[in-house]
């Protein structure tokens, strides 16, 4: 079986730190590879029979694609703000430039229907509050079904603060029905330590969580530390929770593709469905929204 937990590091490409394309992922549609360009660096790829967004995770940049340049304004980390971002399509020639550098995200779909280059303004994610008490986070959803059109790529950002338990209750899709969709995932994490006295700034890439992945019937059990730049393959089966330890804020971004329709249809583990119904009577946590596009 393809290791389901990547280290940072593990799945490198050259000088890039993540590549996770559907061949070694083993499965046929969702990929993530994650860049990092010096001041002044640019990067040209092709994006052949994948659609593609660029994301920054740090820094800004200028992506153009075909005939369209898009300035990305991005973001300090990923726990500064909501970033901008742009979408290019299949069989497109994508340069991506950055004045300063910085670290950028690339999740990607195997697709077959060709949409225009797109920009998608800050200011336009929809970031919603899920859950409740400890099991509150944040959700920006910037390349959701309903958000932002493409072919089979969705993907969207989660943030946890410390402390907090998040994808909970677990929940898979990896059926194809009516009320559950089968779309393959990624989890990318980064993670930042809290300011504290002998620290006045957040210092982001130290720190740990937690993440769990299973199947009933017990071929794949999985639960292990988290670090930042760590990402982990969801072929199958429930997967939750992610826990930020205390100290420690946790981020990460969910790419998903499948086979079916474009839409996110999930269904919780039995065992601890009951959960989501305790929360109407608990607040929600107010340290978020942790970030917004200000």
């Amino acid at each position: 079986m393809t290791d389901l937990w990547l280290p940072a590091g593990r799945a490198s490409d050259g000088p890039d730190p993540l590549f996770v394309s559907p061949e070694m992922a083993g499965w046929s549609y969702t990929g993530l590879r994650v860049i990092e360009l010096s001041p002044g660096e640019a990067r040209t790829l092709v994006t052949g029979d994948d659609e593609m967004a660029v994301v920054p995770m740090a820094g800004s940049c200028v992506v153009e694609c075909e005939s369209q340049r898009f300035e990305l304004r991005g973001r300090e980390h990923v726990f500064a703000r909501v970033s901008d971002f742009a979408y290019a399509p299949i069989d497109c020639e994508l340069r991506i430039t950055s004045a300063g550098g910085g670290r950028f995200a690339l999740p990607s779909a195997r697709a077959t229907r060709r949409f225009d280059p797109a920009y998608g303004a800050a200011e336009e994610v929809s970031v919603e509050i899920r859950g409740a008490g400890q099991a509150s986070r944040q959700i920006n959803n910037f390349l959701e079904p309903e958000a932002f059109p493409a072919d089979r790529l969705i993907a969207v950002e989660v943030l946890t603060p410390e402390g907090n338990w998040s994808s909970y209750p677990p929940h898979k899709h990896d059926e194809q029905c009516s009320d559950e969709e089968s779309l393959e995932e990624i989890y990318y994490f980064e993670i930042a330590r809290l300011p504290d006295r002998s620290r006045p700034e957040r210092e982001v890439g130290a720190g740990f969580g937690l993440h769990r992945l299973y199947t009933i019937d017990g071929a794949i059990d999985l639960t292990e530390s988290v670090s930042h730049g760590d990402a982990v393959l969801i072929p199958r089966g429930y997967h939750g929770p992610c826990v930020a330890a205390p100290g420690y804020d946790m981020y990460y971004l969910n790419v998903l593709a499948g086979p079916g329709k474009r839409r996110m249809a999930v269904r919780d583990d039995p065992s601890h469905h009951w959960v989501r119904d305790t929360w109407h009577a608990q607040p929600k946590d107010e340290r978020l929204p942790m970030v917004t596009a200000d």
